[in-house]
């Protein structure tokens, strides 16, 4: 997830206080963290229910909203009115991430983003994004999933960065807007402080980024549909 780009952006926006998701089109990658140009507001709402696991804080979704422009209030990344259950990981952390591999895609604003993954091999999953906005590379990305001795650990490496390592900290299940969320948290100071995978049903996925900046509560979301990587196809699962 790209926290240079990120950062560059939040740092020119008004913080708001109302929790803002964002609502990708089924037809066009968190996974972008972050796209250089500030984006328009939202346009009228569209329930949070046609999107399965979509997190939700009791708004609607806002499609037509750029992602990495709409940073929200203070909250978890699962601001439902129950808190999530902690489920269990047993065995190999890592083939939990399994449902990660391949190709995931969204587009907002005449911004695409994709995210593509390898499926778990010696230890490891090796995984890419890629933003483009009018035909011009806003960012890229090479991300990896490693089963370390100390536990499972995400790690991104931002185009012209540092790489940052985020711990798994667990998966919990939200049953009132349905997904596993999967939760890592940063290793050092800096934003982001946490990322969240929320995989729900029917090929969603919603990368959260979440933490703050000069303690102001910086939170965006980025929706993505499961995508074949060949044809583009939506796929379901």
């Amino acid at each position: 997830m790209r926290s240079d780009t990120m950062q560059r952006i939040l740092s020119s926006i008004t913080a708001v206080r109302a929790v803002v998701v964002l609502v990708a089109l089924p037809a066009a990658l968190v996974g972008a963290m972050g796209a250089q140009a500030q984006a328009p507001a939202a346009t009228a709402p569209t329930p949070a229910a046609s999107n399965p696991g979509a997190p939700s804080a009791g708004t609607a979704a806002a499609p037509g909203t750029s992602p990495g422009a709409a940073p929200a209030a203070p909250g978890s990344s699962t601001p439902s009115a129950m808190a999530p259950a902690p489920l269990a990981v047993t065995g190999d952390p890592l083939a939990a991430m399994a449902w990660l591999q391949g190709c995931w895609r969204g587009t907002v604003n005449q911004r695409e983003f994709r995210e593509q993954w390898l499926p778990p091999a010696g230890g490891m999953m090796v995984g890419a994004s890629h933003t483009v906005m009018q035909g011009r590379t806003q960012d890229y990305e090479y991300l990896r999933l490693e089963a370390q001795p100390g536990g499972l650990r995400y790690v991104a490496v931002p185009s012209g960065q540092k790489e940052a390592t985020f711990r798994f900290e667990g998966v919990t299940r939200d049953e009132i807007n349905p997904a596993d969320i999967f939760t890592f948290a940063n290793t050092v100071e800096g934003y982001p402080q946490r990322i969240v995978y929320r995989h729900g049903g029917e090929g969603w996925l919603y990368a959260q980024v979440e933490g703050a900046i000069n303690g102001t509560p910086r939170n965006v979301t980025y929706p993505m549909r499961h995508v074949d990587c060949e044809t583009g196809d939506v796929l379901h699962k």
